[in-house]
């Protein structure tokens, strides 16, 4: 079975965890980031868009502050996006909000579950395809990119030269067997976690790395949107 056909396969028990919880602070906007619009549109419907153009075609879950769920569906509505998902409730941190994604979903060893932020409306859809393909075969599957510039690492007040090579940069989706993902979770919330690949580790697991793309951004400060808009154009029309 070619590594297609394993997607096609397994789309019943592919899922999504899409979470959506910035407060927009840092963009200085009135509005949380995944609202702003890129080309038009909100940036949280570029992300859902990019899952569900997919071949895996995931069970998109949104997690959102429960704030946010009015203006979303009015959102919805004023763009007319139809795109099938399912709305849950975030948490206090992102981890409990990822938990609370995984607590709607029904334990079958099969399962593979990405988790993406709802503010990289740029993921290739054959990336998200290969982080299911190689999640289902190697347990997870980690987007990520080698950095671009010099490293230096503070150490007791003075800094020191890492090689660059040895560096990469950690994006979503991050990808994992829901089995794996669900047991990681039980262990509880600790403030080192960082993301996802770090709250499997801390189960032992050892975290597999994919390439990513230096395209897949993520939306943080005001000149991302340009930034954003400009990759979006440059892109050939479908």
């Amino acid at each position: 079975m070619d590594l297609t056909s394993h997607i096609s396969h397994l789309t019943s028990k592919n899922y999504a965890i899409i979470v959506a919880g910035g407060s927009g602070t840092r963009m200085g906007s009135a509005i949380p980031k995944q609202f702003l619009l890129l080309n038009g549109k909100p940036v949280l419907m570029h992300t859902i868009e990019a899952f569900h153009n997919c071949v895996a075609q995931p069970h998109i879950l949104l997690v959102l502050h429960a704030d946010f769920h009015t203006y979303w569906h009015q959102l919805c509505a004023d763009h007319n996006f139809t795109i099938p998902h399912q709305l849950i409730k975030g948490g206090e941190t992102r981890f409990h909000s990822v938990k609370n994604g995984l607590d709607t979903i029904t334990y079958d060893t099969d399962a593979v579950v990405a988790v993406q932020d709802a503010v990289r409306p740029l993921t290739d859809k054959e990336i998200i395809d290969a982080s299911f393909t190689y999640a289902f075969e190697h347990g997870n599957a980690i987007a990520a990119v080698k950095s671009r510039d010099s490293i230096r690492q503070l150490q007791n007040g003075h800094s020191v030269s890492l090689l660059r090579d040895d560096i990469y940069l950690i994006q979503t989706p991050q990808t994992f067997g829901l089995e794996q993902l669900k047991k990681a979770y039980e262990h509880g919330y600790d403030a080192i976690f960082t993301d996802d690949a770090s709250v499997v580790e801390r189960s032992g697991i050892a975290i597999n790395l994919i390439e990513g793309n230096y395209k897949n951004i993520k939306i943080t400060f005001p000149e991302d949107i340009a930034i954003a808009e400009a990759i979006l154009n440059k892109k050939p029309s479908a």
